[in-house]
């Protein structure tokens, strides 16, 4: 690790979160990292500054108007020297100031200020956490380019349970060596990721689809792309923001899909097909809106579409690493070894989407990884530590070919 004359500066809010970052503080100091700790008002409440000013070896910013030890504007000064702004813990008042440009206090004005890059670890109560504000406010952070880290789900200090706790100091640790010194261990490979959810059209204005956001596939695209990998994201319909920096080929049909998935199969080192194609289309699609018909029933005829995973399966070339999904109801573990043997699948990510804080439509995910040497349940992650964790395991797979 070279991480000596690095510098972070680290945005303290106020949270009862805020003693974790002591030990964050600890450790990458231990690590040789120039670490400068800017701490809101309401975080001197939980911590006071000279903890983190013993811990850092730094004076500790709390006032935008206080006289410097030297002449320099402060918070300018802080955002040129940081090669990484990290809020830990992040409340949702900090989150919806980032998002709206707000520079009311030392730790916004240098924030806003600061051309490196941002990792928040977040900490608030579940309903905090949850509330569309947080979330949009969340999306928007993101699709500049934020990282985000956490938040994970336990028992929290309000006595609520569920996603809002901070990740422990460990982990935002390792989050902040990564974004220093990127791991690019993936370099040199070509990978396709499989996003969204496809629609099968009943006439001009109704469609068949199903819930998935896409949010796990662009973790899957955004991790691979960070390790070094050149990445190809076919990418159905979606919700969530896109990640830049990769090839992207959208679709919006299985049969599209089937088509762009196939047809660049052989160039790929690492399929991972995390995309919800639809298992049936209308056998016909009607030329005009289908209307109400005095009481009697719509009755569809449903086709079976082609079996993507299936096809890539049958196309494996040596040295490829295919790996598939599982999104189940029941019998997981049944249903993701059958299709791990039956598509020629070298790792299947299996989850229950009945299961909170799983599947479609949230920033976490809980999930089984299958080989043909065994399963390892996970814990609830966020969709990107779940990225990572898959990526690591077909680095695994790939050594022992």
């Amino acid at each position: 690790m070279s991480l000596k004359g690095k510098c972070v500066v680290l945005g303290v809010t106020g949270g009862i979160a805020a003693y974790k970052a002591c030990a964050l503080t600890s450790r990458l100091r231990k690590w040789g990292v120039e670490t400068h700790v800017i701490m809101t008002r309401n975080a001197t409440q939980f911590v006071t500054p000279l903890t983190f000013e013993t811990l850092s070896n730094h004076p500790v910013v709390t006032d935008t108007f206080a006289r410097p030890e030297t002449w320099e504007v402060e918070h300018i000064a802080l955002a040129k020297a940081a090669d990484l702004f990290v809020i830990a813990p992040a409340t949702a008042n900090i989150i919806a100031k980032l998002a709206c440009g707000i520079a009311d206090d030392m730790l916004s004005t240098t924030a806003l200020a600061t051309k490196a890059p941002l990792l928040i670890a977040p900490a608030m109560n579940t309903g905090m956490w949850t509330a569309p504000a947080t979330q949009q406010n969340v999306e928007t952070l993101k699709a500049r380019g934020v990282h985000f880290i956490g938040p994970e789900g336990g028992f929290l200090a309000c006595g609520d349970e569920g996603a809002g706790r901070m990740s422990e100091p460990e982990a935002i640790a390792d989050g902040i060596r990564e974004l220093l010194e990127p791991v690019q261990d993936l370099a040199g490979l070509r990978v396709m990721v499989t996003a969204g959810a496809t629609r099968e059209r009943l006439d001009p204005v109704r469609f068949l689809s199903n819930d998935s956001s896409g949010k796990m596939g662009f973790a899957l695209a955004e991790a691979a792309r960070d390790r070094g990998a050149q990445v190809l994201l076919v990418k159905g319909c979606t919700t969530a923001p896109e990640p830049t920096g990769v090839e992207t080929v959208n679709v919006t049909s299985t049969r599209d899909l089937y088509d762009a998935v196939t047809g660049r199969a052989g160039e790929m080192d690492v399929i991972i097909q995390a995309a919800a194609p639809a298992d049936y289309r209308p056998e016909t699609v009607a030329e005009q809106k289908i209307k109400k018909a005095g009481g009697e029933a719509l009755v569809l005829r449903l086709v079976e579409n082609p079996d993507v995973a299936a096809a890539v399966g049958r196309m494996k070339r040596p040295g490829q690493t295919l790996v598939g999904f599982a999104a189940e109801t029941e019998r997981l573990g049944e249903h993701a070894a059958e299709k791990l043997a039956k598509k020629r699948l070298d790792l299947i990510v299996a989850n229950d989407v009945t299961r909170p804080g799983a599947g479609f439509n949230v920033d976490t995910n809980i999930v089984t990884l299958l080989t043909a040497e065994g399963e390892e349940a996970l814990p609830m992650m966020t969709k990107r530590e779940v990225a990572e964790r898959i990526l690591d395991r077909v680095l695994t797979l790939r050594a022992g070919q």
